[in-house]
């Protein structure tokens, strides 16, 4: 019997439940809830190598169904709960006993790859902060946050490469942390709506900046010069992390070139909406993810089918 959980999902995530609990099915299960969302890098792209692809599938919707019951307006009134419930499943897949499509495909991944429940846990209590905590004072405290939230994942992906020397792992937790401080300085207005502020509150004292202005879309310099200085110190986060992609081979390395390359892409996009940022959320177009593909594939040296080729082409000729 399936166990139906996380089934009153919003309707821009709704994907059908599988009828039956066999493998494959459920891998398949998990990357169509991974595709159901718009990301700012590529999960799964056709550059990890296929053995793996799947398994990457299986971590992203662990982490997407738990991200949801922390923010979708579905799960209101139950988040914790839904987290609860969601957790007690993550410990009975360990013990061999899955019951829910996407724990049917983690149990094998975990099984393959010998992955420490840990990661899990740590990342389901970040997003329990997300019900508990509103607001950051520092950044070292948003830090922390992220740290929980978002760092298991990368070194999770980094696990089912066959990478478990603590080095690389210090240079996933960087990128982990710069690409889940984009998204957060992308989604202010949406954050927001949902009673959460993650700007560190002493940044916004030092430029400047008031509730008020989030709350009410406003435009104005001191605005414009939060974002530049919340941006550079991102990429610098960025630039730490730029070696993972030099030193790990050919089957993640330009699936990790595509997550960096994505996310200085969107904060490009972020310091150019500068001001507008509350009143203009600041996202990826084709053309950008045109750009993303040729600077990640030109970094790692590789080719790309001629047709596909042409198509980056023409994209690109249309926006230069």
């Amino acid at each position: 019997m399936i166990h139906r959980l996380g089934v009153a999902r919003s309707p821009a995530l709704a994907v059908p439940m599988p009828t039956t609990l066999d493998v494959d099915g459920c891998y398949r299960y998990c990357e169509a809830l991974v595709r159901a969302r718009h990301h700012n890098y590529p999960v799964g792209s056709m550059f990890a190598r296929s053995h793996l692809r799947k398994h990457i599938f299986a971590l992203f919707a662990f982490a997407r169904v738990a991200d949801d019951f922390a923010d979708e307006a579905a799960y209101e009134g139950r988040r914790a709960r839904e987290l609860d419930r969601w957790e007690e499943q993550l410990h009975a897949a360990y013990r061999g006993h899955a019951a829910h499509p996407v724990f049917v495909a983690l149990a094998a991944t975990v099984d393959k790859f010998a992955l420490p429940i840990t990661e899990f846990t740590e990342l389901l209590s970040g997003f329990r902060t997300d019900l508990e905590r509103r607001r950051y004072s520092t950044f070292d405290e948003l830090r922390s946050y992220t740290r929980q939230a978002a760092e298991p994942v990368g070194r999770l992906l980094l696990y089912i490469g066959g990478y478990r020397a603590p080095e690389l792992h210090a240079y996933a937790d960087d990128l982990s942390s710069a690409l889940a401080i984009a998204r957060l300085i992308q989604d202010i207005p949406a954050d927001w709506q949902r009673g959460r502020v993650y700007l560190p509150a002493e940044d916004m004292r030092h430029f400047g900046v008031t509730d008020a202005d989030i709350a009410n879309r406003r435009v104005n310099p001191a605005i414009g010069a939060l974002v530049r200085y919340e941006v550079a110190r991102t990429r610098a986060l960025f630039e730490r992390a730029r070696p993972l992609v030099d030193i790990v081979g050919a089957d993640l390395a330009v699936e990790l070139a595509l997550t960096w390359h994505g996310g200085m892409r969107i904060l490009d996009k972020i310091d150019s909406v500068g001001a507008r940022l509350f009143a203009e959320r600041p996202q990826l177009g084709t053309a950008d993810k045109a750009i993303v593909l040729s600077r990640a594939i030109a970094w790692r040296g590789e080719t790309l089918p001629p047709r596909t080729l042409h198509l980056l082409s023409r994209v690109l000729d249309r926006n230069k």
